[in-house]
């Protein structure tokens, strides 16, 4: 299981703001007053890439290249996020970048994928078949292929949370969401590097169950995925090693609508004028959904809000529901 140090985490830190600056974290009044809580929001959307991605590549792409010098180039499998993460770092270290992505993806992230030099190749009708495309790929052409989970890739997202954390240390309870369960590795790493008794909760797409079902029978259990909005939490397979941490560290798991995340992104933007893509919005639609019944009283909680890369095809569509 993999446990860094608080040494380890903030060196990690460190490489991390080689690259970018700590993000802010706010705790907004009308979220506060919609939760009935003093809720603190830890803008990831402020990244370089508008995502909590771009903290990842950096550590990992960096650790790359010390194992590896001769290294010419990476590949990676995405929905958006993460591929943006390694072509971001691929480019700091002058190296090629191949990314997949499924048929229908978003056509943003396609664009901002191809704006910062990676190629990108559509295959695929889902995340899943499309990973395993890129996997037959690196064995076939001998290419190193970026994994959605890795040790270095928890260490770079950790220092958001260690950023959180050290601001406002009495949290209750933090809500993270989970695509292939970097985000609630490295929350679950700095809370007990930094000794914390703060409660980590997952937060999964109701149309894509797959960690919440694995959660509950303790072992893996694929899901089908038909999540429309939070293409972010399209998991149908849980990631053995996040999966194994989650199972051991994790208080529990919540599952969001596709009409609950829409709601969440409407009040981030009314609330803030933060844009919050599906699965940036997570976490605050299950924070809604704690405070319907009366769970959130009296209790300091932290919502990521871990991007804002949505359409705006599909934004314009959501900004007009009630």
């Amino acid at each position: 299981m993999y446990q860094p140090t608080l040494a380890q985490l903030d060196a990690a830190a460190a490489t991390v703001y080689a690259a970018m600056p700590p993000t802010p974290q706010f705790s907004w009044p009308l979220i506060n007053e919609a939760l009935g809580t003093e809720a603190w929001i830890k803008h990831e959307n402020h990244t370089p890439l508008g995502a909590f991605k771009a903290r990842g590549g950096v550590v990992y792409m960096d650790a790359l290249r010390q194992r590896e010098p001769g290294l010419r180039g990476v590949l990676a499998a995405t929905r958006g996020n993460h591929g943006q993460s390694v072509a971001f770092a691929a480019r700091r270290h002058g190296l090629q970048a191949r990314i997949y992505v499924p048929f229908g993806n978003s056509v943003e992230k396609n664009a901002a994928m191809r704006g910062l030099g990676a190629e990108l190749i559509e295959v695929g009708a889902d995340f899943q078949e499309t990973r395993e495309h890129a996997l037959r790929v690196a064995d076939q052409e001998q290419l190193h292929m970026v994994p959605s989970w890795h040790e270095d890739l928890v260490a770079g997202v950790a220092s958001g949370w260690l950023e959180l954390f050290r601001a406002q240390p009495g949290l209750d309870l933090v809500l993270v969401p989970i695509g292939q369960g970097s985000g609630i590795c490295a929350a679950i790493a700095a809370r007990n590097a930094l000794k914390l008794a703060t409660r980590i909760v997952g937060v999964v797409s109701s149309h894509a169950p797959a960690y919440q079902l694995s959660f509950r029978a303790g072992q893996s259990i694929a899901a089908p995925v038909t999540t429309v909005i939070a293409d972010g939490l399209a998991c149908r397979q849980p990631d053995p090693q996040s999966l194994g941490a989650i199972l051991e560290y994790a208080d529990d798991i919540l599952a969001v609508t596709d009409d609950e995340v829409a709601h969440a992104m409407r009040l981030y933007f009314r609330s803030t004028h933060n844009l919050a893509e599906g699965a940036g919005a997570a976490p605050l639609a299950a924070a809604m959904q704690l405070a319907r019944d009366g769970k959130l009283r009296g209790r300091r909680i932290g919502l990521p809000l871990t991007g804002g890369n949505v359409d705006a095809e599909l934004f314009r569509h959501i900004l007009q529901g009630p």
